[in-house]
């Protein structure tokens, strides 16, 4: 009997169904994309109008309809519909438009959705594990209908800039993992997004009508941790050899997590080591155009959690492989926090902070920090909306002929500056990387055309490779290669016109590319399973998925 034709994919359900079913599985529905001979073979006659529809047109009316709606939120809402009963469909609009369509269901208006969960939830999508599901996790994860091989999970207590959502913070993981898909080629099959509900300490979502979880205060300690290596170790066993990927972390949880299990699982953190690969890739992009080396140059962070450390972690890396040595690396990194300058003697400083806490006088605000140190870089990951004033990138511009300015905070609102400020008051010189998306900026008969340091060029390709290898341990030194791959992939005309990472139409090249590096330390550490193909890049690529009928 003919089947509806599927996407290549390594597995599949194991039932075959017909009729409506088969119109309500959205990895098998086509809708008006079925054949005559397709509606006949599976039931399917009668169910669907007469036309038959390409994708292609399928594709062109879906963007009519999408660009129709007056918000972002509402245009996300509908994307998600589509996602719900046509995978493929949904995909191939995602990969075609993906300048357009990847900030609808990612950043700036993912952050939104996951603030108006509780009022836009349609469907479910993925696994909702609560703290009340404590002995039965494993029982949970067998009712997962797939084979996954890769989870992303969050806890959702530090979504994007916004804070504790929740179980509002389910948003993030589905969003994520449709980008490892649309960007990387992970078959949806093998996408399981994860929520461990633990409870909120949000009192505004505890006392929504609306509020999709457990109306009550997080558990910790002891409870917390057993709840977590419950899940870790369920998990594990369901799906051998899972890539888990820790997303939205609180900081107390995200670098606990990711050092218990990162020597014995294949895990990683993207708010720590993908964020670092990103800022790291677009230091190497500046770098060409001031003609500077990386271990001469001085950065300041605003910030000081997880993505400022894990930034700072892997520039600290990269300099020593440029010939430093690791104090004298670590001495050209500070951190700011909430407190000021992170210095030695700072009470109460937390043991992610300490490796950064340098001899100083005490200085309590940004700018005179600036002054003081006289950066050659500042990087804001604190998600303190407006933290780069007018005087932070005149005086970076005072100091440096062509500042680097990396406001990498999201969603908009929480940026450090937009691309217009950090422009106009460097005078058209900084060298400027954002982590929302901005319109290209004219000053001075010039076009700088800004582009996001967004995870999105790395984490896809990194999953990529470890799940292509069948990876055991996902290492930093992955991380640092899909850095240079990154760097590598912008080019000249990119550069000239400001641009420090690549257009983003490129990203299944680029995913493809990194994933090809990543592949390529897997097999060289002995961390791959079975032997290396000649050829790494063709070998990634026949593993990637594409949307089509």
């Amino acid at each position: 009997m003919t089947q509806p034709q599927r996407m290549s994919a390594p597995t599949l359900p194991t039932y075959s169904p017909r009729g409506l079913a088969l119109l309500r599985d959205p990895l098998l529905n086509k809708g008006t994309g079925f054949t005559e001979q397709e509606r006949d073979a599976l039931g399917l006659r009668g169910f669907l109008p007469a036309g038959v529809m390409s994708m292609q047109a399928q594709a062109e009316r879906i963007l009519v309809n999408l660009r129709s709606l007056p918000s972002d939120l509402e245009k996300y809402v509908a994307l998600n519909a589509l996602h719900d009963r046509n995978e493929a469909l949904f995909f191939r609009v995602v990969c075609d438009n993906i300048d357009e369509i990847q900030p609808l269901i990612y950043t700036p208006t993912v952050g939104l959705a996951c603030q108006k969960y509780g009022l836009i939830f349609q469907r479910p999508r993925g696994l909702f594990i609560s703290a009340n599901d404590r002995g039965r996790i494993a029982e949970i994860l067998a009712n997962w209908p797939y084979r996954a091989k890769l989870i992303v999970v969050t806890d959702g207590e530090r979504i994007l800039g916004l804070g504790d959502l929740g179980a509002n913070g389910m948003g993030i993981p589905v969003g994520k993992l449709s980008l490892y898909s649309a960007c990387a080629g992970i078959h949806p099959e093998e996408c399981l997004p994860v929520m461990l509900d633990v409870g909120t300490n949000n009192e505004e979502l505890l006392n929504d009508a609306y509020y999709i979880g457990l109306r009550q205060k997080r558990i910790t300690g002891a409870a917390y941790d057993a709840f977590v290596d419950e899940f870790m170790t369920a998990a594990r066993a369901a799906f051998p050899g899972v890539l888990i990927q820790f997303e939205d972390f609180a900081n107390h949880a995200a670098f606990k997590l990711l050092h218990k299990y990162r020597d014995d699982a294949c895990v990683f953190n993207d708010d720590i080591q993908g964020t670092a690969a990103v800022a790291l890739a677009g230091l190497f992009s500046a770098l060409r155009i001031n003609g500077g080396k990386l271990r001469d140059q001085t950065v300041l962070f605003l910030g000081a959690g997880e993505a400022a450390t894990g930034i700072a972690d892997l520039v600290v890396s990269a300099m020593m492989a440029e010939g430093l040595s690791e104090a004298e690396a670590l001495r050209r990194n500070w951190l700011t926090d909430s407190r000021g300058l992170v210095i030695k003697g700072r009470e109460n400083l937390h043991g992610h902070k300490l490796r950064y806490a340098h001899e100083q006088a005490p200085i309590g605000d940004f700018l005179t920090a600036i002054k003081t140190l006289k950066p050659t870089a500042i990087i804001g990951v604190a998600a303190v909306g407006g933290a780069f004033t007018p005087e932070v990138l005149q005086t970076m511009a005072e100091l440096n002929e062509r500042p680097i300015v990396f406001a990498l905070s999201n969603p908009t609102s929480k940026a450090e500056c937009s691309a217009e400020a950090a422009y106009r008051y460097t005078k058209g010189r900084a060298l400027f990387a954002c982590g929302s998306p901005y319109d290209p900026v004219r000053l001075d008969g010039k076009t700088f055309v800004p582009r996001q340091g967004n995870n999105s060029y790395i984490f896809p390709g990194v999953g990529l490779g470890a799940i292509a290898t069948g990876a055991r341990l996902v290492t930093d030194e992955m991380f640092m290669a899909a850095a240079h791959t990154l760097a590598n992939c912008v080019t000249g005309a990119d550069l000239e016109q400001g641009s420090l990472y690549p257009a983003l139409p490129r990203i299944r090249e680029v995913s493809a590319l990194i994933g090809a590096a990543v592949a390529g330390v897997a097999y060289q550490n002995g961390l791959a399973a079975g032997p290396a193909p000649n050829d790494l890049l063709g070998f990634v690529e026949s593993k990637m998925y594409d949307a089509r009928y």
